[in-house]
C-alpha cells in the first residue's frame, strides 16, 4: 500500500490509500503533488488541526507570549488561506484576540517598520466598509500588484497588527509597515514592497 502525505501547517499527516492511481505514481516520479479536491476526510483533519492550532495559540497568548502565539498562528493561517478560507477565517479571529491581548500584556513592543515616509501618489484604501475576509483580499490583492519601492496606506476601524504577522509570514523581508495612525477609532498603516537592493 502507498502513503500518501497531505501537508497541513507544516505538519505531515499520514494516510494509507488501496492503491497509486498513475497520476500519483507519475507524480511521484517527478516529486510533484497531483491536483486534487480535499475530500471530507481531509477537510476534517483540517478543521481539527485548526481547532487545535487555535486553542494551543491562545493558550501560549494567555501564558504571557502573545507575540510568539501571533506569529505560529500566522504561518497557520498562511498554509490554509487560499485551499481552507474558512479555517484561516478561525485563525484570524484568534490573531485578532492575540493582538488586543500582547497590548494588554505591554511586555513586547513589535511595533515593525523601516521608517519609510508615505508618499503623495501611494493609494488609500479604506477597508471599514469590507467585511473581515474581503479586506484581507483586497490588501493581499494590493500588494501583489505593487512594483518594488511602492506602497500604499490602509485605513482600518481595528488595530491591524495581525495582518503585520501574516505578512510577516508570507513575505518576510518583502514588505514594509510604518504605523500612521495609532487609533483609538482609525488606524492608518503604509504597507509597501521593498526594493530590492
Amino acid at each position: 500500500m502507498a502513503e500518501r502525505h497531505a501537508r497541513a501547517t507544516g505538519i505531515l499527516i499520514a494516510q494509507r490509500e488501496p492503491a497509486m492511481s498513475s497520476d500519483t505514481a507519475a507524480s511521484a516520479a517527478v516529486g510533484t503533488t497531483p491536483s486534487t479536491d480535499a475530500s471530507s476526510g481531509d477537510t476534517a483533519v483540517i478543521q481539527a488541526l485548526t481547532g487545535a492550532l487555535v486553542k494551543a495559540c491562545r493558550q501560549l497568548g494567555k501564558a504571557g507570549q502573545p507575540s510568539d502565539a501571533l506569529q505560529i498562528a500566522a504561518t497557520g493561517w498562511g498554509a490554509l488561506w487560499t485551499s481552507f478560507p474558512d479555517e484561516a477565517q478561525r485563525i484570524n479571529g484568534v490573531m485578532h484576540f492575540l493582538a488586543r491581548l500582547e497590548a494588554e500584556v505591554a511586555a513586547q513592543n513589535l511595533e515593525p517598520g523601516n521608517g519609510t515616509a508615505m508618499s503623495n501618489q501611494d493609494p488609500i484604501i479604506d477597508l471599514r466598509p469590507e467585511t473581515p475576509r474581503r479586506r484581507h483580499e483586497i490588501i493581499f490583492d494590493t500588494y501583489k500588484a505593487l512594483v518594488p519601492g511602492t506602497g500604499f496606506v490602509i485605513v482600518n476601524d481595528h488595530d491591524p497588527k495581525p495582518l503585520w504577522y501574516q505578512f510577516d509570514a508570507e513575505h518576510k523581508g518583502e514588505f514594509s509597515w510604518d504605523v500612521l495612525e495609532d487609533g483609538p477609532e482609525d488606524w492608518r498603516v503604509r504597507i509597501g514592497r521593498v526594493a530590492a537592493s
